[in-house]
């Protein structure tokens, strides 16, 4: 399949569902939490689909990999951010353990799109 867009690539696809599961999953999170840890779990998801959408918009292999690595980033934030939410019990470890497998899946399929850049 040849990729036209940001939206035919897998790892954007799996971007945008790990962003809608984040969304989901802070929306049971406290209300004084609304401007601190949930803010923060939803933008650095956010900013994963974000960049893996601009580093293709960016049209040279230079520049999508760099925006893969800033995506790869945000993926670890978010990875810590959950973490973080499980310590100070707003998840359960079920959930904590399905939301990471979803963070390692992207990050995996990242890694291997900058691979594939050379």
């Amino acid at each position: 399949m040849r990729v036209e867009s940001h939206r035919d690539l897998i790892a954007w696809q799996k971007a945008i569902r790990l962003v809608v599961v984040s969304y989901r999953v802070t929306h049971s999170f406290p209300a004084e939490e609304r401007f601190g840890l949930t803010q923060q779990l939803r933008r650095a998801a956010v900013s994963v689909a974000a960049n893996i959408a601009e580093g293709k918009g960016r049209g040279t292999p230079s520049e999508f990999n760099r925006f893969l690595n800033i995506a790869n980033g945000s993926l670890t934030e978010l990875d810590t951010h959950f973490v973080i939410a499980r310590e100070l019990g707003y998840l359960d470890q079920s959930t904590l353990e399905a939301v990471v497998s979803q963070i390692e899946e992207v990050g995996r399929i990242v890694t291997g799109l900058r691979k594939s850049l050379g």
